[in-house]
C-alpha cells in the first residue's frame, strides 16, 4: 500500500486498548489510541483517520455522542462501534446514529480484523451506480450529495445508507438477501459466519426517511424468506 491506513481507537479499558493497538499494528496499520471521550472526539473530527474504532462507555463523552457529532460534520467517516454483548439497545442506537458496523464484546480478534477490512474496502471502492434515484412521485435521492427529498421533507443520508439504496435500486427486479447485502454493500467475505443486525437496522432507518408510513412500507419492502426489494414504480 502507498501509505499505512490510519486507525483511531477510542477505548478506556487499558487491556483491550493495548491489545487492539498491538493487533492492528501487527496487520500493518498506523494506530493512534486514546482512553478519553473528549480527546477521542477532538481527534476524530480532525479528519486524519481512515477509520474510527469507538467504544460506547467512555469517560468525558460517551461513544454515542461522539458518533453523532462525527456524523454531523462528516457523513463519510468510517466508524465501527464496540458494544456490550448483552446491550442490544446499544447496537440499535449506534447504527441509528450512523455507525457503519458494530462489534459485540467479547469479540473474536479475527472477526474484528475482517470487519475493519470490509468497512475500509467499501469506503474506498464506493458504489459506481446511479447518481439519482426516484421512487414513485414523491421521493428523489441525490446519491452524490447524500441527500434526498421525500415528499415535503428533506433528509441527509450516510454513505452506507445510500450505497444500500443504490445496490437495491440496481437489483430492483428481484429481492436481495441479507447475506448478499453484507457481501456486496458491506464488503464481507461470502459464507462468513456473522451474527449481526446491521442490515435490518439500516433498512429500518431508511424506511423512516423514504417512506410516507415506515410501518407500512411502499418502496422498501420485505419479501418473506428472500430478503428486501426496492420498488421503483
Amino acid at each position: 500500500m502507498s501509505r499505512n491506513i490510519r486507525l483511531l481507537i477510542v477505548e478506556d479499558e487499558i487491556a483491550i486498548r493495548t491489545g487492539l493497538v498491538d493487533l492492528f499494528v501487527f496487520h500493518g496499520y498506523a494506530v493512534e489510541s486514546v482512553d478519553d471521550g473528549r480527546e477521542g472526539l477532538r481527534l476524530a473530527l480532525s479528519g486524519q483517520y481512515d477509520l474510527v474504532l469507538l467504544d460506547v462507555m467512555l469517560p468525558g463523552i460517551n461513544g454515542f455522542d461522539i458518533c453523532a457529532r462525527i456524523r454531523a460534520q462528516d457523513r463519510e467517516q468510517p466508524i465501527i462501534m464496540l458494544t456490550a454483548k448483552s446491550g442490544d439497545e446499544d447496537v440499535i442506537q449506534g447504527l441509528s446514529l450512523g455507525a457503519d458496523d458494530y462489534v459485540a464484546k467479547p469479540f473474536s480478534v479475527a472477526q474484528l480484523v475482517l470487519r475493519v477490512q470490509a468497512v475500509l474496502r467499501r469506503s474506498r471502492i464506493g458504489v459506481a451506480q446511479e447518481q439519482c434515484i426516484r421512487l414513485g412521485d414523491g421521493v428523489e435521492l441525490d446519491c452524490r450529495n447524500l441527500s434526498g427529498c421525500c415528499g415535503e421533507e428533506e433528509h441527509t443520508f450516510t454513505r452506507r445508507e445510500m450505497e444500500l439504496l443504490q445496490y437495491l435500486h440496481a437489483n430492483a427486479d428481484r429481492p436481495v438477501s441479507r447475506d448478499e447485502l453484507l457481501t456486496r454493500v458491506w464488503g464481507y467475505a461470502k459464507n462468513l459466519d456473522l451474527e449481526t443486525r446491521t442490515v435490518d437496522i439500516h433498512i429500518a432507518k431508511l424506511r423512516r426517511k423514504i417512506e410516507p408510513d415506515a410501518a407500512n412500507p411502499r418502496y422498501l419492502v420485505t419479501v418473506r424468506g428472500a430478503g428486501y426489494r426496492l420498488l421503483v414504480d
